[in-house]
């Protein structure tokens, strides 16, 4: 079953990874300023759910962010894209204008995640957040985190991994700036392969995190 989660509230269960090592005793320990940010997302939970009807669209409205309308979308997405591009540039994250409301980002596994695991690797977090302080600075826009696996494994396993490693690519955006109101975690488990799983090559490109940015539109 396909799963979909409002990230402010899933971010309690990000705590367990957000921690630092001591340079002296080697011990790990709790990072405060991470952890300070996902309780303050958890306390403004219920902003969103409270409000009814569309719950991201009326926590969006009530955070101050104005939605965008007729030729200004396009502009602003433009902005967006070559922005991303221009900061993502090199880092092997793809970038791809959907279409003129719609980004998307693509994060390899191998690249975001060590084999087997749901923790962003430490030299890619900072990517992921230089991707969220672009995001910061076009805050008109939302922000839906897709996690993806191959055929290897149970159908079950595979769901949970996509859910897990979606919503910790959507923490550390967070932690770059991103709203939470703005943020959607979801996971597809192997249901939307873009590649045959029948190789090492095709199953490489099926495990992935996606991200796409799309227009606030009124």
């Amino acid at each position: 079953m396909i799963r979909k989660f409002v990230v402010m509230v899933a971010a309690a269960i990000f705590m367990v990874g957000c921690t630092t090592v001591d340079p002296v005793t080697g011990e790990r320990e709790a990072n405060r300023t991470a952890n300070g940010a996902i309780i303050g997302a958890i306390a403004g939970a219920a902003a969103g759910t409270l409000a009814g009807g569309d719950d991201r669209r009326n926590a969006m409205v009530g955070a101050g962010i104005g939605a965008l309308a007729g030729a200004a979308i396009g502009n602003y997405m433009d902005r967006t894209y070559q922005n991303l591009r221009e900061r993502l540039s090199g880092t092997g994250v793809g970038v791809e204008r959907v279409n003129e409301s719609q980004i998307r980002l693509i994060f390899p596994s191998d690249l975001t995640f060590d084999f087997n695991r749901d923790s962003v690797k430490s030299q890619f977090v900072g990517t992921l957040r230089n991707t969220g302080s672009v995001l910061r600075e076009y805050d008109q826009t939302t922000v839906d985190v897709y996690g993806h696996a191959d055929s290897v494994g149970s159908d079950e396993y595979n769901q949970d991994l996509s859910e897990r490693r979606a919503m910790n690519v959507a923490s550390v955006l967070m932690q770059g700036g991103v709203i939470r109101q703005r943020v959607i975690a979801e996971g597809f488990g192997e249901s939307r392969p873009i590649a045959s799983n029948a190789n090492d090559d095709g199953r490489a490109r099926n495990r992935r995190v996606e991200v796409y940015i799309s227009a606030f539109q009124g």
